[in-house]
Parts: C-alpha cells; sequence; structure tokens
C-alpha cells in the first residue's frame, strides 16, 4: 500500500505523479472503513481528499501552516502528518480527536471546532510571522458552508489591507459563489498570478502610496480595471475587498490545485482561491445522503445504513414532533436555525410549514437577532440551536433580546455533555453564561413528556425563554409524575426528610438511581426536579431545609456559574440555612469520548455522586 510508505509529514513528497490517484482512492478506502467502524465526519473528508494531498505536496510542514476552518475535514491532513494508528481510537476517550489539536502534532497550528474561524486566526499567523520576519507561508482552508458566518467577512476586510503574502482557499463543495467561466477565467488567473507581473504592480503600488495624491491615483486605477473585471471575471466581490481570487478550480484535480497554490504563493498580497469540490466523493451513499454522512455513527459499508438505529426517540426527536403540532395549532409560531435544520429536528417543520421555517446558514448571531424582529413584529419565534454554538450568540440574546423582553423561545440541543466531538461541541456552558442575563427564564426537562410541555408552556409566558435538553435518547421513565408547570416552581416527586436530591433536567434520571442507591443504605431521601435554572424555587428550598440535613444540586453544566451555586448563594441572600452539596462538571474542559465514560472521569455519574454524598453525610455524623 501506498499508505505505508507514509509515516510523517512531508513523505506524500515520495509518492511519484503517477500514483496520486491510487493514494487518494487508499485515502478513501481508509476513511470509509476506519468510520464505518468509530463513527465521525465522512462526507466533508471523502470531499477533500485531493485539495488535502496537493496542500501537503506544495508546502513544507510544520513549518507552513495550513488551519482548517471546524477542522471535521481534517482526517486527511492527519493521515498524512504521521497519525494512521490513531484512527483505531478516533474520536474515543484519550483517543485521537476528531479535529485539529495542537497538543496532538506541531502540524496543527490552531485548534478549531467552530465555523467561520480560519481567516481570523489565519491572518493573525500571518501577522506574527511578518513582526518575527518568518518566511513560512499560512493557509487557510474554509468551506462555503462557513462563509455565511460574519466573522469571515470580518477577516476579509482586514484581509484586503495586506502587502505580504496569505493563502486563503474557499472549498466550495455546492458551487454556492460562482461558476467556471472557462478559459478567459484561466486566462485571466494566469496573468495576475505571474511573478514578474505581481513584482511590477507591487513597485507601481508602493511608488504611487510615495507621492502626494498617489493614493487616489491607486484608487481610479483599481476603478478603471474593475469596470472590465466586474463583467467576465468571477470572484469580484472578494476582488472589490482588495483579496486576488483565483478559480474555480476542480477540487480533485491535484496538479490544477497545486498550479494555483503555487500561483498563490507568488503573492504579496492576500489571495483566495475557489476550489470546487464534491462532498462525500468516492462513496455513493455519502454522496446521495451528504447531511447523514456530515457526522456519523458507525455504519455498515455496503448499504451505508446504521449499524445500530435508535431504538427509542431522542429529544430532538421529541422536539421534532411537539414543533410540528404547535405550529399546526399556533400560525405565528415560526422556527429559526442555523444551518441545522437536520441536525435540531426541525425538517419535519420545514416540510410542514415551509413559509414559516427559516435557515439563516452558519450565523447564530444574526438567527438570534432576526428572531427577535420576528418577535417585535408579532410573531412566536422558537430559535433552535445546539448549546456550544449558542455560545457565539451571547450578545444578541442579551441585547437584542432580554433587554427588550422579547418572547423568543431557545429550543438548546445537546445540552450538557455530548461526546466524541470534545471540548468544543461540549453543552456546559450555557446555563452559566444564560444565568446572568436579566429577565430570561432558564428551564430543562427530566423526561420526553416534559421536554413537550415545557415548550408549549414557553410559548405563554410573552417573554424570553430557554429551554436546554441533551443529546440522545429520551429519558421515558417517571411518566406518572407531570405536575402542571408553574413559573420558578420545582416538583416534588419523592417527599421524605434528611437529603434532598434537587436535579436539574438530565440529572433527575441519575438522581433516581442515586436515592434508590441511598435507600438500600437506610437513608431516607427526598427527591426533587428543580425544572428551572432560573427563577429558583425559593420557597421549595426553604421547606425542604427544615426537615434535610444536606441538599444535593444536580445538573449536567459547569460548577461556575451554574445551578448549584447559584442555589447556595440564593440561599445564603435568604437566610435559608442548610448545608448544600454541588454536583456539577469540574470547572474545565471536557475532552472527547463515550458519554458515560466522560460523566464517570468528571465525576456525575451515579456511583460517584453516590460515594460523594456519604462522604459528606460521614462528615456529618449522620
Amino acid at each position: 500500500m501506498l499508505l505505508d510508505r507514509i509515516t510523517k509529514e512531508n513523505d506524500i513528497k515520495k509518492i511519484p505523479e503517477e500514483e496520486w490517484p491510487d493514494l487518494a482512492e487508499e485515502i478513501r478506502e481508509f476513511l470509509i472503513d476506519k468510520i464505518s467502524k468509530s463513527g465521525g465526519h465522512l462526507a466533508s473528508n471523502l470531499g477533500a481528499v485531493e485539495l488535502t494531498m496537493a496542500l501537503h505536496l506544495t508546502f513544507e510542514l510544520p513549518k507552513d501552516k495550513i488551519i482548517w476552518d471546524v477542522g471535521h475535514q481534517s482526517y486527511t491532513h492527519k493521515l498524512l502528518t504521521g497519525r494512521r494508528e490513531g484512527f483505531d481510537n478516533l474520536r474515543k476517550f484519550g483517543g485521537m480527536a476528531g479535529f485539529p489539536k495542537t497538543k496532538e502534532s506541531p502540524c496543527d497550528p490552531f485548534n478549531t471546532g467552530h465555523s467561520s474561524t480560519s481567516l481570523s486566526a489565519g491572518l493573525g499567523l500571518v501577522k506574527a510571522r511578518d513582526i518575527q520576519g518568518g518566511d513560512n507561508y499560512v493557509i487557510s482552508v474554509i468551506g462555503d458552508g462557513s462563509m455565511t458566518g460574519g466573522m469571515a467577512y470580518e477577516a476579509l476586510n482586514n484581509a484586503g489591507k495586506l502587502t505580504t503574502n496569505y493563502i486563503m482557499i474557499l472549498n466550495d463543495n455546492d458551487m454556492s459563489i460562482s461558476e467556471n467561466v472557462g478559459g478567459l477565467s484561466k486566462y485571466l488567473n494566469s496573468i495576475r498570478s505571474n511573478v514578474g507581473y505581481q513584482d511590477f504592480k507591487y513597485a507601481i503600488y508602493k511608488g504611487l502610496l510615495s507621492i502626494p495624491g498617489g493614493d487616489g491615483m491607486i484608487k481610479s486605477l483599481r476603478r478603471a480595471k474593475s469596470s472590465v473585471k466586474n463583467l467576465m471575471v468571477p470572484g469580484m466581490f472578494f476582488e472589490d475587498m482588495g483579496v486576488t481570487y483565483l478559480g474555480p478550480v476542480d477540487g480533485h484535480n491535484i496538479k490544477e490545485i497545486i498550479q494555483a497554490l503555487n500561483d498563490a504563493k507568488r503573492m504579496k498580497k492576500a489571495c483566495l482561491i475557489h476550489v470546487v469540490t464534491q462532498r462525500g466523493m468516492g462513496y455513493l451513499p455519502a454522496v446521495n445522503h451528504p447531511a447523514r454522512f456530515h457526522g456519523t455513527d458507525p455504519f455498515d459499508v455496503e448499504t451505508g445504513l446504521p449499524l445500530n438505529p435508535k431504538a427509542k426517540p431522542g429529544y430532538t426527536d421529541i422536539f421534532s414532533t411537539v414543533m410540528v403540532k404547535l405550529g399546526d395549532r399556533d400560525d405565528k409560531v415560526v422556527a429559526v436555525t442555523a444551518a441545522m435544520a437536520e441536525g435540531t429536528g426541525l425538517k419535519r417543520f420545514r416540510n410542514a410549514y415551509p413559509d414559516r421555517f427559516f435557515d439563516v446558514g452558519i450565523a447564530e448571531e444574526h438567527a438570534v437577532t432576526f428572531a427577535a424582529g420576528l418577535a417585535a413584529g408579532g410573531l412566536k419565534p422558537v430559535v433552535a440551536i445546539y448549546s456550544s454554538f449558542l455560545q457565539r450568540a451571547y450578545d444578541q440574546i442579551l441585547h437584542d433580546v432580554c433587554i427588550q423582553g422579547l418572547p423568543v423561545v431557545f429550543a438548546i440541543d445537546r445540552a450538557g455533555v455530548v461526546g466524541s466531538d470534545g471540548e468544543t461541541h461540549q453543552g456546559i456552558f450555557d446555563i452559566s453564561f444564560l444565568s446572568s442575563i436579566p429577565g430570561l427564564t432558564i428551564m430543562a426537562p427530566k423526561n420526553k413528556w416534559e421536554l413537550s410541555d415545557m415548550l408549549k408552556f414557553a410559548l405563554t409566558l410573552n417573554a424570553p425563554v430557554a429551554v436546554r435538553y441533551p443529546r440522545g435518547e429520551a429519558y421515558d421513565g417517571l411518566e406518572e409524575f407531570r405536575a402542571p408547570i408553574e413559573l420558578g416552581k420545582s416538583e416534588i416527586i419523592y417527599r421524605e426528610s434528611d437529603i434532598a436530591l434537587v436535579a436539574l433536567g438530565s440529572m433527575v434520571k441519575t438522581a433516581e438511581t442515586v436515592r434508590t442507591m441511598l435507600k438500600d443504605k437506610g437513608f431516607n431521601c427526598t427527591l426533587v426536579n428543580a425544572r428551572f435554572a432560573k427563577p429558583s424555587d425559593i420557597e421549595g428550598l426553604r421547606e425542604l431545609a427544615d426537615d434535610h440535613s444536606l441538599i444535593v444540586t444536580m445538573e449536567e453544566n459547569v460548577i461556575t456559574g451554574g445551578f448549584g451555586e447559584q442555589t447556595r448563594e440564593l440561599m445564603a441572600e435568604n437566610g435559608i440555612s442548610a448545608d448544600v452539596l454541588t454536583i456539577a462538571i469540574p470547572d474545565e474542559y471536557v475532552e472527547h469520548g463515550n458519554v458515560e465514560l466522560l460523566k464517570k472521569e468528571i465525576g456525575i455519574d451515579a456511583d460517584s455522586i453516590f460515594e460523594r454524598i456519604l462522604e459528606r453525610c460521614k462528615a456529618q455524623g449522620t
């Protein structure tokens, strides 16, 4: 196998040109085989094989820096930098991450995981290089989907001022920007990238800047050439921002990509290469169903079907069903998401009510303020976004929604420990960052029925509301406990004395197990479904303090600024005296791995909680 000859970075340069297509095929076969067993991001990686090979053939790693936007398309990059053995433990606890990690390899110069960041990070690396007198190349790869994020344009705006080399690659797997206009485009690209032409143009530019009125002359020359280029050259949007555009380039033609990269290396300014690729290239199921194979669980290679189909509906499925029902009952209910129609379960709502569904692309900030506008106009928007991505819209939630008290409902999917995607995707901060915002109600359901009830309740409040729920199978226990939801009121599930477990959302299921373990040890134990992270049930806490020696708060959120910490502070402020044990995620980032294993590692599984309670009771002498 050709892959046997690649054990470290730059080894690909030893592969003869005539064997490049065979290597590309081997890489695809390797990725399909490994990801079918481990799960992971497949479609994006299959589409970027030749692009990645061309980058590694053209540049010298780790001296040159490649930044992958989001980074879920970096598997081939990892393979070509000597991490082949790591794929056996891809995205497993203690194994290789599914995204670029600086601690894994010097060939990963920047950690990524969220979209639209690579251009800004690359621009920073360019400036750091120039200030320190370096001579390496910096290359940022960004997808067409990520280009909907406003941060990308903020970076482009700054990159247009550069008078030094910076290479940006637009990996376009949907042909969403422009079409190849044929020979004229290639001809103009070859002229603009010619080293003599570039040196001559740079000399004129520097010369004009040095004379009075030179800046005006430069602007006039640019306007004159733009009048012609606007008619026939694709990518004028980038050109008008001061960024040289090359392309479109066939993203599965290695020689063509290398030629474009070599042209770009000669530029003394920012340059964007538009590369057109096909998602899922080389594997028909991924080509036909790119969304399903964006992030996939283990699957059968022959059929492309999941090896372990879901036995029970997940919280996302419940949300999906409820949203369709809510849309049917009230024509003012609208749904907003940020390039996550399938992931958030809004695909069914979109199909049922296309005029009331809005996918704004990867633009979480816009999604929230857009929803604020919808609410101000008299509609009832539900914004469905993953917890880790909602972080990006903090200012909009505070400034545009909550200060105005607008009735926007935030359906926060993937709240809590998510698992295999690691630090950048764990939804463990939302309670902390949302709780600081006045006027925002935060709820978390104990099971699938309560998620339905909370969504319906949220739409009646006429105020900003967040409902957070975890990824994965929806808990269907405690069905008989379904007391009506009242604002800021918790639900008593089992009422006893001595120890009170006050659990929020997904932790109610865990608390039920802990209670059974404590009962077996002879303890009396109350189980409370907190329901609300904000506002807190002060009177309920006061009643618990009267006949319980220990109150244990339980949440799937970091401890700092979380539900438990707020509970302790509120009790102290209100003169409620009781010993409080806070069970939460330590104030640290949680890496990738199996969810249950991670919960044990960070101490929020039933066994760990049980042991901590016993230790506290022992310290109390009870």
